[in-house]
């Protein structure tokens, strides 16, 4: 998921995310958990949770819940970089 930026340029969903993307797949792998096993246990696809940790795809509020909850973590922790 892309938008424009004030350069003109285009701008990767985890660029406004404060770095959500790198958090999720560090806290996945400190899990020990593989992208399918966070898949199904959110219930989203594999290239889903891809998307989300290249920062291609920003998830709604819902999912965002369910992805820090399957990672024992809060959506804050994840994505509370985006409000500082």
């Amino acid at each position: 998921m892309t938008t424009s930026s004030r350069r003109g340029g285009l701008v990767r969903a985890d660029d406004r995310s404060g770095g959500a993307g790198e958090a999720i797949r560090a806290r996945r792998k400190g899990a020990g958990l593989t992208q399918q096993t966070l898949a199904g246990a959110v219930g989203v696809s594999r290239q889903t949770i891809i998307s989300m940790e290249t920062g291609d795809y920003a998830p709604s509020v819902y999912l965002a819940l369910k992805v820090a909850r399957a990672l024992g973590t809060s959506v804050e922790a994840l994505w509370g970089a985006a409000e500082a």
